[in-house]
């Protein structure tokens, strides 16, 4: 039997981003920095599920891009489900909301009746708000606490390579937005800009006992030893698989992940399992 594996972090783009890209660098500036290059690819659901065929993928699980506009962002939501729904069980998607502005927490229920199985990718930078002041978004993540929904939040690293997108949400910042709100389930993307590191220091392992961490864009970040690092420093139950797909190929990185990690049963976790458990994915399902 195949291995079982779920993308965690992916992205797709409506049709009209797509054919119109140059409309929404207007509209958006994030967007605008993020994809000035007018190579990079903005995946449709075709894109990524040939993606997945050829990588041996079962499910992915699409993030909406963090548009700074409300509108957008139902826009991009509503487009999701119903990507969703032409791919069951292939495709899965993460809600997108403007977490600090006035309605995000009834966009986020509408979307989970929609079938979202969280919120994210949220980006403080892209968005406008402050990770220092967690109560902006309080009403947003009461809302996902009872609904048991976790939250996806894009992270960075303070040091290293500039990039376009990269942003500031490092760790310090990150500590004091986790430190708000310790009983949510949050998976910070991109391995969390560095913080399983400090997960060594008590006072922050206790802060972070509901954090996971994907591994999406691993390979323009770290070496990939990262994956066996993390591992011991985390645990294998918190280290969630995510290629941050069009940005990164899913089959190179899945082989990259199976060399780092020999052990098959945190393999195993890091594949599927800990996606499958965090997002709900398999709820329901024999």
């Amino acid at each position: 039997m195949a291995r079982r594996i779920v993308d965690a972090h992916t992205h797709i783009f409506p049709p009209d981003v797509v054919a119109r890209r140059d409309i929404y660098h207007s509209r958006d500036a994030w967007f605008s920095l993020c994809y000035e290059n007018p190579k990079l690819l903005l995946a449709s659901p075709g894109d990524l599920i040939a993606s997945m065929d050829e990588a041996g993928i079962q499910t992915s699980l699409a993030c909406g891009f963090p548009w700074a506009d409300p509108g957008l962002c139902r826009e991009h939501n509503d487009w999701m489900a119903e990507a969703c729904r032409a791919h069951p069980g292939r495709i899965a998607f993460l809600a997108i909301v403007a977490p600090h502005l006035p309605g995000a927490a009834i966009e986020a229920e509408r979307a989970f009746g929609l079938g979202a199985v969280g919120i994210g990718e949220l980006n403080a930078d892209a968005q406008g708000f402050d990770l220092t002041v967690p109560n902006s978004i309080s009403e947003l993540m009461e809302l996902c606490h009872e609904q048991r929904k976790p939250v996806m939040l894009h992270s960075t690293e303070p040091i290293g390579h500039l990039y376009p997108g990269k942003g500031a949400a490092t760790p310090e910042r990150l500590f004091v937005w986790l430190s708000a709100f310790p009983a949510q389930p949050v998976v910070l993307a991109h391995w969390g800009g560095g913080l399983p590191f400090y997960e060594l220091m008590p006072e922050v392992r206790a802060v972070t006992r509901n954090v996971a961490y994907d591994s999406a864009a691993t390979t323009y970040l770290y070496d990939h030893t990262i994956f066996s690092h993390a591992v011991s420093l985390v645990g294998s139950k918190r280290v969630v698989f995510g290629s941050d797909y069009p940005i990164l190929r899913q089959d190179r990185l899945t082989r990259r992940v199976a060399r780092q990690i020999e052990d098959d049963e945190t393999l195993d976790m890091i594949y599927a399992a800990n996606a499958d458990r965090i997002y709900g994915l398999r709820e329901g399902q024999p």
